[in-house]
């Protein structure tokens, strides 16, 4: 913590550790792959990048670190906002003959198993006696 403080104070002084910093700071592709090429290949170290940069905190750079190790620097693209679209559904085709057949048939096959199961539990019922 106190090394992020010493950070935060190489980068903005007083103000930055008193939260009067700016809002949210947004950098570029080239400002970040640069950031991260001097870092992580040229080995500087991470107040000095900072500070030739301007860029409020360690955080982002630490990120942008890891992202472009993991995937390169196509990592450090802007990403697209908001929910992705979906792929556009195909209307179904209207069934076949055949197939409205077979969804009746098996519809009725489990009206009648359904009513069958009714018939015996009345029947049950009326035999034992019991009633609700």
């Amino acid at each position: 913590t106190a090394g992020k403080w010493v950070l935060s104070y190489r980068f903005g002084g007083e103000a930055a550790l008193m939260g009067e910093r700016e809002g949210n700071r947004r950098y570029d592709y080239e400002t970040k792959l640069a950031a991260v090429r001097d870092h992580v290949e040229h080995g500087l170290t991470k107040a000095e990048v900072m500070e030739k940069y301007r860029i409020a905190s360690p955080t982002p750079l630490e990120r942008w670190c890891r992202e472009y190790r993991s995937g390169g620097p196509d990592a450090l693209r802007p990403k697209p906002k908001g929910r992705p679209r979906g792929a556009k559904s195909k209307p179904r085709p209207a069934p076949t003959r055949e197939q409205l057949l077979e969804e009746e048939n098996a519809y009725l096959k489990a009206r009648v198993a359904y009513l069958e199961k009714a018939d015996a539990l009345l029947a049950w019922r009326s035999a034992t006696g019991t009633e609700r």
